[in-house]
């Protein structure tokens, strides 16, 4: 069918749909009636009848009560199969006239594809072995007017499954099971954090001074208050000051917003959980760490081994520790003078393809060639710890080496996982280093961290020594489900207008 011709053809579509509505209203058949009550689950059933015999389902006279949309259906004149799916599961009906009346298969004949039902039944075993319900009763729920896709699995077009991702959860099983997972592992994450003895919290996500992270954050304005305001880059600044408060384990599941690019890896709006740990540094991080992934992993997938787009991950404790340089030498080949010289550095990360601004420190620069040359072959999980100071603003310096941090990153199939660092809770330190982002700030880097007066006054009170972490959610979600994009497992994912012009 051409493209000129699918409007007209949805149009008809759309247009039948519609008579066949008015046709049922005329007959006294209400579209979206709101009393009808289910009392047992699709899955449930399969569950506990997916092994019985026709025999035993047949001498068992118990009706269950379904509700459903129609997914499927095949029609041999006074009797009909379909199949009608709920949140759990999908299940074969079978509507014959002579069961239910012909009045009421009238009706049911003017049923489409898409529309929700209830039904009351029992259970049989058709000659192909198919589990089916035998209707005793069926309704009309919910009038679908619009179709679903015929083909919908085969559509190229992925930005219209994430922008109708409501027809995509109906008609993709795939997706409805990755949610499904998502769940599972929140409620993993969130056991084991209880269990561990840290308190969530909620912190504020309009802030009067973004901070926590080097991102570039959305700005907004509150008219009563008449003042500029910033959606969160990160809960971290916040949850620090409740460690001044006096509470020594604490954590977030918090919804994060950076003004950043879009891609298979980033979306502007995330889901991130930061945990901060008083009396505790970032190696208790890195144990912690390795526990409740493969906790995670082991309850949701039921092994510590998974295998995502193709490559075997085991996550199983005991994964290998590599200090930044290290890892610029021992992954990226590189010999010290290549990333400790500025102008080598800075010639070489050019020379990948990496854009240096102008009076960039070494830092970054160190940072840019590990993100070409080491970063994409982390496959198996990896801590990067000692991160330079000058890209680390809020980590505690080391105390051998005060050109590095006690932080680590975790990387997991080529992308970072985690931040965590021991947490500089030094007042007069901080004031420095947020100096120095100010300073860069100044000079045109709209990632640079902000001045915060208020929480150098927090610190001035006394912060306990701690340890801070962040994973990334919606990143670990695509480990556990084999998930190549981020827009895979974030339901409505940011997309550019439908209709720009409008």
């Amino acid at each position: 069918m051409s493209s000129k011709k699918q409007p007209t053809s949805q149009s008809q579509v759309l247009k039948q749909r519609q008579e066949k509505a008015a046709l049922l209203e005329t007959s006294g058949v209400s579209l979206f009636p709101n009393g009808f009550r289910k009392d047992t689950d699709i899955a449930w059933l399969i569950e506990n009848f997916s092994d019985k015999s026709d025999e035993e389902l047949t001498t068992d006279e118990t009706v269950y009560t379904l509700a459903g949309r129609v997914i499927f259906v095949r029609s041999f004149g006074k009797a009909s199969f379909m199949h009608i799916q709920d949140q759990s599961g999908r299940l074969q009906i079978f509507v014959q006239r002579d069961v239910i009346g012909p009045e009421a298969y009238k009706t049911f004949k003017k049923f489409d594809i898409g529309d929700i039902v209830g039904v009351r039944g029992t259970l049989f075993r058709t000659r192909t072995g198919e589990l089916t319900l035998n209707v005793l009763e069926i309704s009309l729920l919910t009038k679908s007017f619009r179709p679903l896709p015929e083909k919908y699995h085969g559509l190229k077009d992925v930005e219209a499954r994430y922008r109708q991702r409501y027809v995509d959860l109906i008609v993709t099983p795939r997706v409805r099971e990755i949610f499904q997972t998502r769940t599972r592992i929140m409620r993993s994450l969130r056991n084991y954090l209880d269990r561990n003895g840290f308190m969530e919290v909620e912190t504020p996500m309009m802030q009067p001074i973004p901070g926590g992270a080097t991102a570039k954050p959305f700005v907004t304005h509150h008219n009563a208050l008449d003042m500029q305001l910033y959606l969160r880059i990160a809960p971290e600044l916040y949850l620090k000051r409740l460690l001044v408060g006096g509470f020594e384990k604490v954590y977030e599941v918090n919804r994060n917003f950076r003004n950043e690019g879009i891609s298979t890896q980033h979306n502007p709006e995330f889901t991130m959980v930061e945990f901060y740990w008083a009396y505790a540094d970032y190696i208790d991080l890195m144990d912690l760490t390795e526990d409740l992934f493969a906790e995670i992993a082991s309850e949701v997938l039921g092994s510590t081994r998974l295998s995502y787009q193709g490559q075997e991950i085991d996550l199983s404790p005991g994964w290998k520790r590599l200090s930044f340089f290290g890892s610029l030498q021992e992954i990226g080949g590189l010999s010290p003078d290549d990333y400790q010289v500025y102008g080598q550095a800075k010639q070489l990360a050019e020379k990948l393809g990496e854009s240096v601004p102008p009076g960039e420190g070494l830092g970054k620069v160190q940072a840019r060639l590990f993100d070409a040359l080491v970063e994409p072959k982390l496959i198996q999980p990896h801590f990067i710890y000692h991160y330079p100071t000058d890209i680390s603003p809020l980590s505690r310096k080391n105390p051998d080496n005060p050109e590095l941090t006690d932080r680590f990153e975790l990387f997991i199939c080529g992308r970072e996982m985690a931040n965590a660092f021991s947490e500089l809770n030094d007042p007069r330190d901080q004031r420095v280093r947020f100096e120095e982002q100010v300073e860069a700030k100044d000079k045109g880097d709209e990632e640079s961290h902000f001045m915060d007066e208020d929480y150098l006054r927090a610190l001035e009170y006394g912060m306990p020594p701690a340890a801070g972490e962040g994973i990334g959610i919606d990143r670990l979600v695509m480990l556990l489900t084999d998930s190549p994009s981020i827009r895979e497992v974030i339901l409505f994912p940011h997309l550019k207008p439908e209709n720009p012009a409008e």
